[in-house]
């Protein structure tokens, strides 16, 4: 897919539109990265609809949160006995074809990317209050229960409940960062779309459209200002396209 840059600026302003949900924006980017998104739609709303017959007269949210790790993660009639995995050969989600819905849909084998996000996706379709978080080169989910009380989540283990103190030992970050809300914070939802957005200016740069992904990260930065990952990002397409435009010549 090719895109004027102005074009590329309506595209990822339209991903911030009030209503959407994260699925949508996540599809929209999947689209606009050139991947396919029909089959993963229609597998996710199977997976919703058996879902929500799975949590009928669940009445709590510790009921319902059981029942998403069980959806997910353990093998059933309700997954077709092919449970969701961490894919350990990949689990930065660095090889680009792994961060669409449709591969992880097909593989089952995820990422710190892409399991944080269907993990959203459905925990929100049964009524589960959950945003993501994110740490250094990570992303994870925030659950608030039914008492207002929040936790972190690792989809990446099982949906399991982490403390700070790992993420910060595992993911080193300065404690200014922490109490800036750089990172290990609930985000909002035109933040959550942004960490889904993400993903263009990283496919971008890789296809060699430094001026679209400079021009994406500008729009995502306008309304996520305190995303570091795509400030970083932002930084490097400006790195390629001296590289490619000035120092290769001169």
């Amino acid at each position: 897919v090719s895109f004027e840059n102005k074009q590329v600026e309506a595209h990822v302003e339209s991903l911030f539109a009030p209503g959407r949900s994260l699925a949508e924006v996540k599809f929209s980017v999947d689209q606009m990265a050139g991947g396919s998104t029909v089959s993963a739609r229609a597998a996710l709303n199977e997976m919703i609809a058996s879902l929500k017959h799975m949590a009928t007269g669940a009445n709590t949210s510790g009921e319902r949160l059981k029942l998403l790790k069980q959806f997910i993660y353990e093998p059933g009639e309700w997954n077709g006995h092919r449970p969701f995995a961490y894919d350990h050969s990949d689990p930065l989600g660095k090889d680009q074809s792994n961060r669409y819905l449709a591969k992880y849909f097909e593989t089952r084998a995820g990422n710190c990317i892409t399991m944080p996000m269907l993990f959203v996706f459905l925990g929100r379709s049964i009524g589960l209050d959950l945003t993501f978080a994110q740490a250094p080169l990570h992303i994870f989910v925030k659950f608030k229960d039914d008492d207002g009380q929040v936790w972190n989540l690792e989809p990446t283990s099982g949906g399991g409940f982490t403390r700070d103190a790992k993420y910060r030992r595992d993911l080193p970050m300065s404690d200014e960062a922490v109490s800036k809300g750089t990172y290990l914070r609930a985000l909002s939802e035109t933040e959550n779309a942004a960490v889904i957005a993400a993903f263009l200016v990283e496919h971008f740069i890789a296809t060699g459209r430094y001026k679209d992904a400079i021009v994406a990260a500008d729009v995502i930065l306008r309304h996520s200002p305190r995303d570091v990952y795509v400030h970083l990002k932002r930084g490097t397409a400006f790195y390629y396209l001296l590289k490619r435009d000035f120092l290769a010549h001169y």
